[in-house]
């Protein structure tokens, strides 16, 4: 019989598992291409050969997604499969009537073939959405389990940027480890608070030999997932986070609803600064698509050093960079300090934006008066720190999880904004942990 002829849709991460777990070494199908969006840079280049295995002796050509049409009639694709997250339900359907009017079927890959079974326990922390505190939930999850006398392995959602068949299997136990991987701001913002907890942070491509790592080294495995895609491990117990400032995205995103349906225990995160109408929409909509998980609130409380050097200045605020964009918040923790603190005005940064960043403000126009932590590789990590040179203000106020200037400087007088998990009431995190696995 003829292979059928596939192309990946993704974004350098959910697609490239989906082929491991399903594609690769399967004489059924000839994967022909990646398409990427979300990621600047990484269309024109291959999946390796190292990591495509012994069908694929060239690799797997990856090109930009805005080619999809012209790419399924070139390549004679049969199926195209969507594997990239935190998108419209409407979007993913938009996709597919392109595909299905190209001649091709659409397809999306399921859980039950792409979770990985681990020899150990396993938590995991998803989210309906980019940006509703899953960093903050995983810290409360690592903690609490080290708690109750487990050592724990974090294992990242995929952020490989750089030589994918270098980045096939990445441990992070030290700062020199993110140097020698070259890492971008977006991995070091999830890697760095684990690093300073003493938990060892594992990513990279290829999920199967991360995980038999992680569990060389853990008594329980903790999945820390990326965007709202769902977990590449099948988890004992699943921690969702719900964001009631974005009311309704729980139910309208993919697969943040698929993720919603599926948790254990979905913490509804922000309550201290969101409205109790948008509260009480996200419990209404969790009654109705799980009204078995267990819901925890939970509030955000925003610390800095010193909040009287944001009182009456000039502020240019920087807020993480994804959350902003394809998660469309107008505003983070950030802005919240800001105003919190009394800041005089709020700097416009996009007069002063420079090349990727100003491209970055062009791409997500709802983007608000602040400046995404755009750093996907130098070139961009430069273009941020001269978009900051060139914004006048008083003060900066950095609110991504990581001391920003530990990979650019900042010339002016900045405040960090600090960010940790607060749970209202009962149960805790901790309290379910201990009734799900008791103390070592």
């Amino acid at each position: 019989m003829a292979k059928t002829r596939v192309l990946i849709m993704g974004a350098a991460g959910r697609d490239f598992h989906n082929f491991n777990m399903v594609y690769r070494d399967n004489e059924q199908y000839d994967v022909v291409a990646f398409t990427a969006t979300q990621i600047p840079d990484i269309e024109g280049r291959t999946y390796p050969p190292e990591l495509a295995g012994k069908l694929y002796p060239d690799g797997i050509p990856i090109y930009d997604e805005a080619d999809l049409v012209r790419l399924i009639g070139e390549l004679q694709v049969d199926e195209v499969v969507f594997a990239y997250s935190d998108v419209p339900h409407e979007v993913v359907m938009h996709k597919a009537s392109q595909v299905l009017a190209a001649g091709a079927d659409y397809r999306l890959i399921g859980p039950g073939k792409t979770m990985l079974k681990s020899t150990k326990p396993v938590v995991g922390v998803g989210a309906v959405r980019t940006g509703c505190g899953k960093s903050q939930t995983t810290r409360a999850v690592s903690d609490a389990l080290r708690a109750l006398g487990y050592t724990v392995a974090v294992v990242r959602h995929p952020m490989p940027y750089g030589d994918l068949a270098k980045q096939a299997v990445q441990r992070f136990a030290t700062y020199d480890d993110l140097e020698r991987h070259d890492v971008t701001i977006e991995e070091r913002e999830e890697y760095e608070p684990h690093i300073d907890r003493g938990v060892v942070v594992f990513a990279g491509v290829d999920y199967e030999r991360i995980l038999r790592e992680a569990e060389k080294e853990a008594d329980i495995v903790l999945w820390d997932g990326g965007n709202n895609d769902l977990p590449f491990f099948a988890p004992d117990l699943y921690f969702v986070i719900a964001d009631p400032h974005r009311p309704g995205h729980e139910q309208a995103y993919h697969p943040g609803e698929a993720n919603l349906r599926m948790a254990d225990v979905i913490v509804i995160n922000k309550i201290d600064t969101a409205s109790p109408e948008g509260v009480l929409q996200v419990r209404e909509n969790i009654r109705a698509l799980n009204p078995g998980a267990t819901v925890i609130d939970a509030a955000s409380p925003i610390f800095v050093d010193d909040p009287s050097a944001i009182h009456g200045k000039k502020v240019l605020v920087i807020e993480d960079g994804p959350t902003l964009t394809h998660g469309e918040m107008g505003y983070g923790a950030g802005v919240v300090a800001a105003q919190r603190f009394g800041a005089a005005e709020l700097v416009d940064p996009r007069p002063y934006a420079v090349r990727s960043i100003a491209e970055t403000f062009a791409k997500y126009p709802t983007t608000g008066t602040l400046l995404p932590a755009m750093g996907y590789g130098e070139q961009q990590q430069a273009d941020l720190q001269e978009t900051i040179d060139k914004t006048p203000c008083d003060v900066v106020v950095v609110a991504t999880p990581i001391d920003l200037t530990r990979v650019i400087t900042i010339s002016k007088p900045y405040q960090r904004v600090r960010y940790e998990l607060q749970e209202l009431g009962n149960p805790t995190v901790a309290d379910l942990l201990e009734a799900k696995f008791g103390k070592k």
